[in-house]
């Protein structure tokens, strides 16, 4: 039987350049809502009418509501039950607390978060134009959001 193996191909010489993409830094210039909402896309004035727009941004806007709220509740009630049960069993004897190293933890833990949020800063000033531009140039529909929010937070 005949080999099936192709001929041997010359390869391109490893002296050639390059280009290597940095995929964090690409996205961290181009987030996922610049591709849908950005200015290459044109602002959702020009895209959808007014109702359309309420309408979206107002059930976009329950749905995050409803769900902060159920998960508010949940976090809320997670928390209270069990500061509940520690102060139960502090009570009955089945616990002590050294409050002052709780106080010294809890002043240290303030001091690691005041140096950290020092240093995100600016990306955070970042990401708070971004979200300033697009509620500027999309208003109805962030609007809509909003009183959305507000109703999924009623309900």
């Amino acid at each position: 039987m005949a080999s099936r193996n192709p001929p041997p191909q010359e390869y391109e010489s490893d002296d050639e350049s390059y280009e290597v993409l940095d995929l964090t830094e690409y996205a961290r210039r181009h987030h996922w809502w610049n591709r849908v909402f950005g200015h290459s896309s044109g602002p959702l004035v020009e895209k959808y009418s007014v109702a359309t727009q309420i309408v979206i941004g107002g059930v976009t806007g329950w749905c995050a509501g409803f769900l902060f709220q159920k998960v508010g509740k949940l976090a809320a009630t997670a928390v209270g039950g069990g500061f509940l049960l520690l102060q139960v069993a502090s009570h009955s004897g089945y616990v002590q607390i050294d409050w002052k190293r709780v106080e010294k933890d809890v002043n240290k833990a303030k001091r690691q978060i005041k140096k950290r949020a020092n240093k995100a800063a600016p990306e955070i000033n970042n990401v708070i134009e971004e979200a300033t531009e697009f509620i500027k140039q999309n208003i109805v529909i962030s609007s809509g959001f909003v009183g959305g929010f507000l109703l999924g937070l009623a309900s």
